[in-house]
């Protein structure tokens, strides 16, 4: 099973003979490959895994994975534990 994050492309720029982007993950941003989706343009999102961008999404897609995304954060928070499987001692 792999993990996907989605993100808006805010950037599109060549690196090293390969087709890269800035993606915007609501507020933070990194730099991501994106050879696999080349028809990719700015404004468009994105999954992407591993530092891959692997499919092109659309703006309600990408918005319902942020959703989901959240709500596993808020479950994870009531629980006592955060997303990287630490206690946050939130439950006793």
């Amino acid at each position: 099973m792999c993990l996907g994050i989605p993100g808006k492309v805010v950037e599109i720029f060549e690196e090293g003979g390969l087709k890269m982007g800035h993606i915007d993950y609501g507020g933070t941003q990194n730099k991501a490959c994106l050879e696999y989706v080349p028809e990719i343009e700015i404004g468009q999102y994105t999954i992407i895994h591993a530092g891959f961008a692997i499919s092109i999404i659309d703006e309600m897609e990408a918005q319902q994975s942020w959703d989901a995304w959240r709500e596993m954060a808020e479950a994870a928070a009531r629980e006592g534990i955060d997303l990287f499987g630490e206690e946050t001692g939130a439950s006793a």
